[in-house]
């Protein structure tokens, strides 16, 4: 068979097959642009990423997968970052946003020039960005109140903790917990500080309110700050609330301590920082020419007091309950959410 006949006879063979060619993408290069690297979850991230990618690289499935992080917190920052990505020539951009909004300008010129773009954790609302979402309101925001109701059926008052002010996560999380604290009219909050989901950050911010404070029977958050929180509280000398958890190490070290003293119940849960690698698949897929939706739904990861040993001993110190995901566990997802 000739050059050209191949090149006309091997398409017409894919479809016939059941569907068209697919790409090769081990010379493909996928980019992460990260925004913010100053807590536990982010490193994370950062260390998931880098492990799946070198894999990913060493078995020739692509060609690259670098990450970059920026300088501050700032969304012009990360656009201009994204612009310098284009210029570098990657085939695909996998971003945490800084800003729901404030990145459109940046991903359009992406996908404009022929570039996939994922969007994860932070997204953006700009169309042509794929989007791994998480129902953050729900399982999360929604879920904490649900769960602090459980425990405190007398209700009581209620502290929130807050996110990275500006970022969709902050607003999804915010969402739910507004929503569901309507329904359970003897908890109340009274008073909202941000977090940054950062140990440190969140255990000076809860110290500068505390003093002006009535008693708080529970604490709501968006993880990465129950431990800096409980710290304030023995700080002040106030007693002890129940304070939700977000899948850190040194908060579940503390939730084991606090259980063996006195039983402390409570319920902790995150996204797993190796959602980054969902989205690294989701880029590759698109890559491959495999069809997929502008959304992939995932979960999040849960620990309730049963499974507490065991994340305890798996997650190392300073780190975050974790786990990454595979090539074919993303594809059956893309596939599901297909239908």
């Amino acid at each position: 068979m000739n050059s050209k006949l191949a090149f006309v006879v091997a398409p017409m063979l894919a479809l016939l097959l059941g569907g068209p060619a697919l790409a090769d993408t081990s010379g493909k290069k996928i980019a992460l642009s990260n925004n913010y690297a100053g807590n536990s979850w982010r490193q994370a991230m950062l260390q998931s990423w880098d492990k799946v990618g070198k894999q990913a690289v060493a078995d020739k499935v692509i060609a690259a997968a670098d990450a970059f992080t920026t300088a501050d917190k700032e969304a012009p920052t990360q656009a201009a970052q994204i612009q310098n990505l284009i210029l570098q020539g990657y085939d695909a951009i996998v971003i945490d946003a800084a800003s729901p909004e404030a990145l459109n300008g940046a991903v359009k010129q992406a996908c404009d020039a022929g570039i996939v773009v994922v969007a994860f954790d932070g997204l953006v609302t700009e169309p042509c960005a794929y989007k791994v979402t998480v129902d953050l309101a729900e399982t999360y925001g929604a879920e904490q109140v649900r769960q602090v109701a459980k425990r405190l059926p007398n209700g009581g008052n209620v502290l929130y903790v807050r996110g990275l002010a500006g970022t969709s996560i902050d607003a999804d999380i915010t969402k739910g917990v507004e929503a569901e604290i309507k329904k359970h009219p003897n908890l109340k909050i009274v008073s909202e500080v941000n977090g940054n989901w950062d140990q440190t950050t969140a255990q000076k911010a809860v110290t500068t309110v505390l003093p002006s404070l009535p008693q708080i029977a529970a604490v709501v958050d968006q993880g990465g700050d129950g431990y800096g929180t409980a710290q304030a509280f023995k700080a002040a000398g106030r007693p002890l609330p129940l304070i939700m958890l977000g899948n850190r190490q040194d908060e579940l070290a503390w939730w084991k301590e606090q259980g063996g003293a006195s039983g402390y119940d409570t319920w902790s849960a995150s996204e797993a920082p190796g959602m980054v690698t969902f989205a690294f698949w989701v880029a590759q897929q698109v890559l491959d020419g495999k069809k997929v939706p502008n959304e992939v739904p995932m979960g999040i990861l849960t620990i309730g007091a049963s499974e507490l040993d065991k994340y305890l001993a798996d997650t190392p110190a300073g780190g975050v309950a974790n786990r990454e995901y595979g090539q074919d566990e993303v594809a059956k997802a893309i596939e599901a959410a297909a239908k």
